[in-house]
This record gives structure tokens, sequence and C-alpha cells, in this order.
């Protein structure tokens, strides 16, 4: 089988009803992104930090993966798929896809502050005073602004691999993310679903659909069935 890789981001959970903080004034849900999503913002107010993951794991449980995410699924009965998403949801999940890599941590899970290595499932709040095993305060497990991408090795080796690479519903202005699509080989064909202009180097090489992520599928999923 030949080996396909996606790397997905926000645009394609946006259309399932999840927000992102890349739409309009770099706010996400009123806060400053570096109050919510920063070791700085977690030193300065956990409370604020806690409540708003609190809010983004409750609305998970609300939304649906969308039709992208289950053509993408349906894509592992003609390819080895590699899902890369830049997304904490588990809408990939929850379509169907099996080879799930997330590169900036997953929402419905908490690790201790003082070692994510110790990581938990989490359905539920997070409260002030919930500890791990360690006895410190459990955190989102999520990969902050400013903090190490511990994937990212795993990531860059998965779209070196890769005969044919997706981009879709991320226009790649996040590093290290971004650098990833410098990654692929001289005879990888590489497709990218964006209904905005995209400006992330790929030069001429990418064949650009400048569609939603559910509609540029829809428009791509029997072409690539037809070169698997």
């Amino acid at each position: 089988m030949k080996k396909l890789t996606i790397l997905s981001g926000a645009g394609i959970s946006a259309e399932s009803g999840i927000k992102t903080f890349r739409d309009g004034d770099g706010l996400w849900e009123n806060h400053n992104i570096t109050d919510v999503a920063s070791p700085e913002g977690w030193r300065k107010d956990r409370e604020l930090v806690l409540e708003f993951y609190n809010q983004r794991r409750r609305q998970l449980h609300e939304v649906k993966p969308n039709e992208a995410h289950h053509l993408l699924a349906e894509l592992e009965k003609y390819f080895n798929v590699q899902i890369i998403t830049q997304n904490i949801d588990d809408l990939h999940e929850r379509a169907g896809s099996t080879n799930i890599l997330h590169i900036h941590g997953e929402l419905f899970k908490s690790c201790s502050c003082n070692n994510k290595n110790l990581i938990y499932e989490q359905k539920g709040d997070i409260r002030i005073g919930d500890k791990a095993e360690d006895g410190a305060q459990l955190r989102p497990f999520i990969v902050w602004f400013g903090e190490d991408v511990p994937l990212y090795k795993t990531a860059q080796e998965k779209v070196k691999e890769a005969d044919i690479l997706v981009v879709i519903g991320t226009s790649l202005q996040v590093y290290p993310a971004a650098g990833l699509i410098h990654e692929i080989k001289d005879d990888c064909l590489l497709v990218v679903i964006n209904p905005n202009e995209t400006g992330f180097g790929y030069g001429q090489r990418a064949v650009v659909i400048k569609e939603s992520a559910t509609r540029g599928m829809q428009l791509l999923f029997d072409k690539l069935v037809n070169l698997a």
C-alpha cells in the first residue's frame, strides 16, 4: 500500500463547530491566547487556564466528526494512512481513523504539571486540587506556546516516508509544525486543501484545492482512490 500522510489543522474541526483562535482578532473565546495557552499563563492564573480547557472539553462532548473526517477514515481501505494533526480534539478517532499523531496534545487527557509522562484519561473537568500520583496539580495534556513538541521528530519521519501528503485545514502558521511541509521527498505528491490564500513555501509543486475541508475532501477522494 502507498503511504498517505494527512496533516490536519483547525479548519477541519471548525466545520464540526470547534472555534479556532486564528479566525478574526487573534483571541480564543475572548481570551488572549498567551493567557490560556502558555506556561506564563499557567503560572499567572491556573484557575483561568483550567476553566478554559474545561469549557473546550465540555464542547467536545457535544460536537461530531464531519464528512471530511469520515472520508479520511475511509481512505484506510486504500492506503497506509498516517494522520498528523495539530488539533487537540478526538474527531479523527471518532470518525474511525486508527493511526493518529496528536503533535499538540489531547483535550481528553491530563498530566502532572511536573511530569508530562504521567498521563491520564480526562473526560470531565480538571479542578484546582486534582492531583497526579506524584502529588502535583493536574494540567491539560496540551503543548502550549513556548513548550517543546515531543512528537515533532516522529512527525518529521512520517512526512519523509509519505508517497502522498495532504494538508487540510491549516495554513501552517505555527512552528515547528509549519516546518513539516519541507520534509517531503522529491517524488511525494503534495495536495493542499484550504479556502484561503496559503503561503507556507510549497511553491508550484502543490495541487491546491481552494475549498473548505469537507468540500475539498469530496473533490479529492475519488482522485486519491484512483492513485492507490
